[in-house]
């Protein structure tokens, strides 16, 4: 079974310290840190082969060309896309749903 590696785009990773800015903001930074640990672990699980499709369509994307899935962890959607050639994973958005949208921006 193939081990695929998780790769994060410049855009998922500013979406990563929007969601770090929010929750130190709205609640406080170890609250910040507890969620932003725990959405690593979720993420995580996506290096297994056996578990790289458990996501569903994520529609909003359905418009590009190339399949996206998405992950809920809390309040917060992670977008992605499996390249299998590759056993790549790539993370391209996060976003806690009580955040202003910028959809696809």
């Amino acid at each position: 079974m193939a081990t695929f590696k998780i790769k994060w785009t410049n855009r998922a990773k500013k979406d990563l310290r929007k969601v770090y800015n929010f929750y130190s903001e709205t609640i406080n930074e170890d609250k910040s840190i507890e969620i932003i640990t725990s959405l690593l672990n979720k993420i995580d699980i996506l290096t297994n082969e056996a578990m790289v499709k458990i996501g569903t369509n994520d529609k909003e994307f359905s418009h590009l060309k190339r399949n996206y899935k998405k992950l809920i962890e809390e309040n917060i959607k992670i977008t992605y896309r499996i390249n299998k050639q590759e056993c790549k994973v790539f993370i391209v958005r996060v976003f806690d749903t009580r955040q202003k949208a910028t959809k696809n921006q």
